[in-house]
């Protein structure tokens, strides 16, 4: 870890503190720890980005308008050299989740490779907490920020600190509602509407398309929680009227949580014989908990999920899971792309949406080494 900041690979405005003091003074707990450096250079290692990379869905990413450009970004800033240029990575959630630990080898990985000195901070869950990440990375002089929001809202006087500081901010994953083109320049991410489609549509494969369904909700204030539940209400009304939704509860994108909630939902609608979980991590608790009610998970309890990590398609190959829909946290390489292509002065659209594909019991096995 470097004791001092390297100096900046371009010009800087000063960072204004003031948009931040409000929310760093109410929270004594929620102080950024300084970061780890990577110091980086040389090809891309083997790691947890290996396996299935990203794929921009057609039409190309400009086509969603002007797009975002050096020169009407905040204002107007300059070029960076990636190559020797200090980025700071704000990830959301620890590690510990399979998706968060492939995201953040993804990035690590690419930084490596474009020679990028990367400073990663995690906010361990804590939106206060990643707001002061975010200062901490700016005061340490970052060039460039990849930032993987914890929640749509909230991180507005982080975002603007950046703009301020003429600092490009590209998001990915969860998309926020701060303005585009002043407070980020590019959101990187999965339809997760149509993911949701995708569930349903695999739900009422996997059940004949009659069931009652339960649904594991993702944590809230995101819109990848709102979109996931919505895309899958709306196509089970439009096209599995036999799908019938008894329940829906957060269980927050945790293993814990989904198999605790799933035990009490089992206990409370005992008719419920298929599970929608938002993510892996809740479908993975499920299984334990369908498995401890003396059900058998993939048969007389069905499950649908959306990630697509190596543990939940393994599910699917011993018959616990029935499907899941991907959503490939592989952002490196696109997030590092997309930063050279804003630095060459291309228009850089407002959402660049990526391809997922989907694992069934047909092709689980044969696409086992994809999972993350």
């Amino acid at each position: 870890m470097r004791s001092t900041p390297r100096p900046s690979a371009r010009l800087r405005r000063g960072v204004p503190l003031l948009s931040l003091v409000a929310a760093s003074a109410l929270l004594v707990t929620g102080c950024a720890n300084p970061g780890e450096t990577t110091s980086a250079g040389g090809g891309a290692s083997d790691g947890a980005s290996a396996g299935g990379g990203q794929v921009v869905r057609e039409p190309s990413t400009e086509a969603t308008g002007e797009g975002c450009t050096l020169d009407s970004y905040a204002g107007g800033i300059e070029a960076v050299e990636l190559e020797g240029a200090t980025v700071g990575f704000s990830q959301s959630e620890p590690d510990t989740a399979a998706f968060r630990a492939a995201e953040t080898q993804s990035i690590r990985d690419e930084a490596e490779a474009v020679g990028a000195e990367l400073i990663v901070t995690n906010a361990n869950a804590e939106l206060p907490k990643q707001i002061s990440d975010i200062q901490d990375l700016l005061n340490q002089g970052v060039d460039l920020l990849i930032v993987a929001p914890l929640n749509s809202d909230g991180l507005d006087p982080a975002l603007s600190a950046a703009s301020e500081a003429g600092v490009p901010v590209i998001t990915i994953d969860r998309k926020v509602t701060s303005e585009h083109c002043s407070d980020y320049v590019t959101f990187i991410g999965s339809d997760f509407y149509s993911q949701g489609q995708r569930a349903a549509d695999a739900m009422a494969e996997a059940t004949e398309g009659e069931a009652n369904v339960a649904i594991l909700l993702g944590s809230s204030g995101n819109n990848v929680t709102d979109q996931r539940n919505q895309g899958f209400l709306d196509q089970v009304e439009a096209e599995h009227p036999g799908l019938e939704v008894v329940v829906e509860q957060t269980a927050n994108f945790a293993r814990d949580e989904g198999q605790t909630v799933t035990e009490q939902l089992l206990q409370s609608n005992p008719e419920i014989d298929a599970i929608y979980a938002h993510n892996d991590e809740m479908a993975l608790g499920a299984v334990t908990a369908v498995s401890a009610a003396g059900r058998q998970p993939g048969s007389e309890v069905r499950i649908v999920s959306i990630d697509g990590t190596a543990n939940a398609v393994q599910a699917i190959v011993d018959g616990q899971i029935n499907a899941v829909i991907e959503s490939n946290p592989r952002f490196g390489p696109l997030a590092f792309e997309t930063a050279q292509r804003f630095f060459d002065g291309e228009p850089i659209a407002e959402d660049i949406i990526i391809e997922d594909d989907e694992y069934n019991p047909e092709n689980a096995e044969a696409n086992l080494a994809d999972a993350f």
